[in-house]
């Protein structure tokens, strides 16, 4: 069964034992038809570095133009440059990547946006029904896909965008993670004339160097040592596979999407912010004394969407999606919020020093509990309704926009179902170490009374 596919955000799964030529092109061709029936005319299809990634293009491509429609190739490149190819009066109706983002090599999948819009959520489960009804058609090759250079139009646009930090002198590394990132970073700091170190540029799928998920802190080492090594380099950015992230880090300490969030709200007149549920608190208390801001799902296209209704200059995932609507168009781009982080030095601010300037709050990283599939939603909601009873004493308010997070007045709790993997995940916040065991320890006891409870 491929039902394992078809994820909240996007479709994932393993190369060659759920991802192959009869399910690809199935989802080919019925993605081609679903545009067509949309008012779409023609697709944008690009893939990350990904070793599997030629060959499920050419699965792809022939299922596309057996609905068809025409398609464009817009080859190895970043998902953000993707969405790109949607805006800026280009002459894209949707697009495909193939990409797994940060996931180990052995997996692939496909990020799909329609219009302007991300095809998610419900839309995609219903959607599988009509990949299975597909399965066994014969849909022979046809390959057929008209190259376009997205990549040449990109970098001419962010050097405009960015041209006052020509020839700036600061000195910074990038680790690109043998992902989509080098194609890009490589042509984009050779315009601008900046002083990088670059590393790991060159896309390999093997990715051999390290795993290419930055928020994983040994997978930042080797950019953390030439920091250290290098006393006049003073900050580093790191990309994912697909460079819809971005980390920074200083020689002492790694910024989180919200900190960044927080940044670069600093830098943004009257800004209305947008934090997911796993934000620090830090985050929302210090953005409401200059600005707006709100609390929402976590999930690229549950974010992009909310930013539409709520008129969102800027919004972020502690993961490190950036989604920048203010002086762009509202997608996360790990490339442009690499840019924007270095306008911020430009511009004299003292990275560092403003995170160490905000209260200081003790957070635990994401916890992921391994459970059922079937069961995981059924844990989070037996829970929410445990705390609404009275089942944890002190809680001031109980937030269920995306599982639960607790507040307790001197910290929080969240526990939320993972979309894309049978997991829950946990986080919890106070403003001491033990507070904040404090409030794991119980949330965790209520969470193994539910779990034992749903077994028996």
């Amino acid at each position: 069964m491929l039902d394992v596919i078809f994820r909240e955000y996007d479709i994932r799964g393993l190369y060659g034992k759920e991802l192959h030529e009869k399910s690809v092109k199935a989802i080919g061709f019925c993605l081609g038809q679903t545009m067509l029936q949309r008012g779409c005319k023609n697709v944008s299809v690009g893939y990350d570095a990904r070793y599997s990634a030629k060959e499920l293009f050419g699965y792809l491509v022939s299922g596309l133009n057996k609905a068809g429609i025409k398609v464009y190739n817009i080859g190895l490149t970043p998902t953000p440059l993707g969405y790109f190819s949607l805006y800026e009066g280009l002459k894209f109706d949707a697009n495909i990547m193939i990409t797994a983002s940060h996931n180990p090599k052995e997996y692939n999948g496909f990020k799909i946006t329609i219009g302007k819009e991300s095809f998610f959520g419900t839309e995609l489960k219903e959607f599988s029904k009509e990949v299975y009804k597909h399965l066994d058609d014969e849909i022979e090759d046809n390959f057929d896909a008209q190259p376009y250079d997205i990549l040449s139009l990109y970098v001419e646009f962010m050097t405009k965008q960015f041209s006052f930090l020509k020839d700036f002198h600061y000195k910074f590394a990038i680790d690109c993670s043998n992902g989509a990132a080098g194609v890009v970073i490589e042509p984009l700091i050779k315009a601008l004339n900046l002083k990088a170190h670059l590393m790991f540029v060159d896309p390999d799928g093997q990715f051999p160097n390290h795993n290419p998920d930055p928020t994983e802190e040994q997978n930042l080492e080797a950019v953390k040592n030439f920091l250290n090594q290098n006393e006049d380099y003073g900050l580093a950015f790191a990309f994912d596979g697909d460079a819809d992230r971005m980390v920074a880090l200083s020689k002492t300490h790694i910024f989180c999407g919200d900190e960044l969030c927080y940044l670069f709200a600093k830098n943004i007149p009257n800004p209305r912010i947008l934090g997911e549920v796993k934000c620090s608190k830090n985050l929302f208390d210090e953005v409401a004394k200059f600005g707006t801001i709100f609390m929402g799902k976590t999930g690229h296209s549950n974010i992009k969407k909310m930013m539409k209704e709520k008129d969102i200059d800027l919004a972020a995932e502690v993961s490190g999606h950036i989604f920048f609507k203010h002086r762009y168009f509202g997608y996360d781009d790990g490339i442009y919020a690499f840019l924007r982080a270095l306008e911020l030095v430009y511009k004299g601010f003292d990275l560092e020093s403003m995170i160490k300037e905000l209260p200081k709050l003790y957070t635990t990283p994401e916890i992921k509990i391994p459970v059922n599939e079937e069961e995981k939603f059924q844990i989070v909601s037996e829970f929410q309704k445990a705390v609404e009873n009275g089942a944890l004493e002190g809680v001031k308010s109980l937030c269920e926009i995306d599982g639960a997070r607790i507040d307790f007045g001197y910290g929080w709790a969240l526990l939320r179902a993972s979309n894309t993997s049978a997991y829950l995940i946990t986080r919890f916040e106070a403003n001491s170490l033990e507070k904040a065991s404090e409030i794991q320890e119980k949330v965790m006891n209520l969470f193994n009374q539910i779990k034992d409870k749903l077994k028996n």
